[in-house]
């Protein structure tokens, strides 16, 4: 890395305009290119017919609700003297909306603003998370700030979202001790293995539902340690923490964990208040469905939520909406040999062997740890193509792809075809709109909210 000038005193360090040569020469990374593995263009990929789905798009479905899930965040330095010190801003919420307040108005030669404003009540959440040099009142470091931030957001009630009266650390609860169980069933836990401690690193402390107290808080068990573990702890994030370095790292997992429990804390809402509603209701997320780096392990216990819905008779309508990413690259480069209105499961042999170039043996299911879900590529009858994930009831769902795998699989995309939005490529409207209801960007969201942690640090010190 070059010097740069901080006073304009001396000049800027630029990089060497020849130090190219000794890669270009250096013969052990020309072997390294060579035996590099990389994806297949378009006119390599065959399509295996036995994998392909035909969607009736103009299917009845039950669904009658859309619940869209979208969010975003941004990190904004304190001052130009400290700018190591950082601090991030998320925003993200639920836009929900009738199906019928959507179709009435695709059918109006001209659209009120009161009748867009159906399509428009979106509940928002905000949080703001230390990064970097930042720690908060009564916590010694940077790690245990965001530790206790993130437990203070989980202990608190949103203010309109579904008018409910808890908060997301009872459906945390609920999830990670398998509470929507029945009470006689055996299959409910009594307590939950973490990692490590995050104050003193011992192995494997078991969290006892019995010993946890009532504001979700444990003690860890060894005696030279005795400090608070939180439930939110079950996350893992501390471990991708580094005071010095700062917790830039868990800010994408952390924005994908929180979207996906506004989906699990409104299905429990609902699942308490009218089951038959989660019939009618399609849950769309921005991204895929599965939880990722230090978050993972939580898929295990949305698989077996959505499997336990599922045996209920009330299984979930629920899909994750790509919008960038190899998948999606490789979506467009093979739309042409797709039939509109087909759905393309995608196995283990063809992701490996298309899109993520990997040894021909490769037999660990795609993502199986981390996805609670299936990829499909869809194509639409009207040309669109979406790169999709829906709850399967298996991990091995890419081994060996059926339908029956995929979780209300014609509910979903039938009601995808109907969502088109032309305002962008291969666009959805309620993806769309969530997105910029709640998303920051570059200019001038990110000066704003600088100028705004500023001010208010300022005012603090006055």
């Amino acid at each position: 890395m070059s010097y740069s000038s901080k006073y304009g005193k001396r000049p800027n360090e630029y990089a060497s305009k020849s130090a190219h040569t000794q890669i270009i020469n250096d013969p052990d990374l020309k072997n390294f290119l060579i035996s590099c593995n990389f994806p297949k263009s378009s006119l390599e990929v065959t399509i295996d017919s036995s994998k392909i789905l035909v969607i009736d798009e103009e299917a009845p479905t039950p669904i009658k609700y859309i619940v869209a899930v979208d969010g975003g965040y941004d990190s904004v330095s304190a001052q130009k003297t400290y700018p190591s010190a950082t601090i991030a801003f998320f925003q993200f919420g639920a836009l929900m909306f009738k199906v019928e307040d959507l179709i009435s108005i695709s059918d109006q030669p001209f659209i009120q603003p009161e009748d867009m404003q159906k399509l428009k009540q979106m509940e928002r959440l905000k949080l703001a998370l230390p990064v970097c040099n930042i720690t908060i009142e009564n916590e010694k470091n940077l790690i245990n700030s965001v530790r206790k931030t993130i437990y203070n957001f989980f202990m608190s009630k949103p203010r309109k979202l579904e008018e409910r009266t808890s908060n997301f650390m009872k459906t945390l609860y609920w999830l990670i001790f398998y509470e929507f169980l029945p009470k006689d069933s055996n299959e409910r836990v009594n307590e939950y293995i973490l990692s490590n401690c995050p104050c003193c690193q011992q192995k494997g402390v078991i969290l006892e539902k019995e010993k946890m107290r009532h504001d979700y808080t444990f003690t860890c068990s060894n005696p030279n340690c005795q400090q608070i573990i939180y439930l939110t702890d079950v996350f893992r994030l501390h471990e991708a923490i580094d005071n010095e370095l700062g917790a830039g790292g868990i800010l994408g997992y952390l924005t994908s964990l929180l979207e996906q429990f506004v989906i699990i804390d409104l299905i429990r809402t609902i699942f308490d208040k009218n089951k038959q509603w989660l019939k009618e209701t399609l849950f769309i997320k921005d991204g895929p469905l599965g939880f990722f780096g230090q978050t993972a392990n939580m898929f295990r216990h949305v698989r077996k939520l959505l499997n336990y819905l599922d045996s209920l008779g009330l299984t979930i309508n629920l899909v994750g909406i790509e919008k960038s990413g190899v998948f999606v690259e490789h979506a467009h480069q093979i739309q042409s040999k797709l039939d509109e209105g087909t759905a393309f499961m995608l196995s283990n042999d063809y992701i490996y062997g298309n899109i993520l170039p990997s040894k021909d043996d490769n037999q660990d299911p795609y993502a199986s740890t981390s996805y609670y879900s299936g990829k499909l590529i869809y194509k639409t009858k009207l040309g669109q193509v979406f790169v999709v994930t829906i709850p399967t009831s298996t991990s091995d769902v890419y081994l060996n792809p059926s339908k029956p795998l995929y979780m209300n699989i014609d509910n979903v995309l039938v009601n995808l075809s109907k969502l088109k939005c032309d305002m962008y490529d291969n666009a959805l409207f309620p993806v769309a709109l969530a997105n910029k209801l709640v998303s920051l960007s570059s200019h001038p969201s990110s000066a704003i909210l600088e100028h705004f942690f500023k001010d208010t640090v300022n005012k603090k010190s006055m």
